[in-house]
């Protein structure tokens, strides 16, 4: 089964906007891991407009899933990664100004930059994964770096699903065969939602997790937290 890793970001995002701790991101993550979720993900940002340092060395003892901290490998990033070991980083070439992330690594441009970081995580016993747009030519060049996994980045299906949901996926299980030809483990997120991910899960092989916030959090406004995140995983489970 597909382990779902809910990003708690937006309940950082809820906070800061008003100052305190409320609602607490820590509190989240526990309930999110009592309610059936399989690991907490967080993107913390240079700004810290959202998920703060101080919430990451929070979470480090609560998260007893899998932790997975999100972001572009600035010195800071890694230092921060280093010190707290998470189960997995995910490294995402986003802006310090990007709302969201918004786009892949361009690994046959990047591959020195990305060999360099990779062997520095990998050196302290962290799994590595890589933000890849689907598309199969980077697929090789992720594995010689040294990834262990590659997130495909899901935008793009989850704008077309409605409209031609065969064709949206059609790259991203080209990608996934490819990444498996590699031995790369496959992870995958944003913008999937309750609505799209069922399809995306049936028809991609080797999916081993998908990092889902944005839509699970708003998700859970109307239908709660414990639900929300129960029938995701029903949207995983195979049977």
């Amino acid at each position: 089964m597909t382990k779902l890793s809910v990003n708690i970001n937006k309940i950082a995002t809820l906070r800061n906007a008003r100052g305190g701790e409320t609602p607490s991101v820590t509190e989240a993550a526990i309930k999110i891991q009592e309610f059936g979720g399989q690991g907490i993900t967080i993107h913390p940002r240079p700004d810290e407009r959202h998920i703060t340092r101080k919430d990451v060395y929070d979470l480090k003892p609560l998260v007893t899933t899998e932790f997975n901290i999100e972001g572009n490998p600035h010195r800071p990033f890694i230092d921060m990664v280093l010190e707290v070991k998470p189960e997995q980083v995910t490294l995402v070439p986003d802006a310090d100004d990007a709302i969201t992330s918004n786009a892949g690594w361009d690994t046959i441009k990047h591959l020195s930059f990305l060999t360099e970081i990779i062997t520095e995580f990998k050196n302290a016993g962290i799994r590595t994964s890589i933000f890849l747009d689907p598309n199969p030519e980077l697929v090789e060049y992720a594995a010689k770096a040294g990834a262990d996994r590659i997130e495909l980045y899901t935008e793009a299906y989850a704008k077309n699903y409605t409209l031609n949901k065969e064709l949206a996926i059609k790259p991203y299980y080209e990608t996934a065969v490819v990444a498996a030809d590699y031995g790369l483990g496959l992870n995958a997120g944003h913008d999937l939602s309750l609505e799209n991910l069922k399809y995306f899960a049936d028809n991609i092989p080797n999916l081993l997790e998908v990092s889902i916030g944005h839509a699970l959090v708003s998700e859970a406004l109307y239908m709660g937290l414990e639900n929300t995140v129960q029938a995701y995983l029903k949207r995983l489970a195979k049977w």
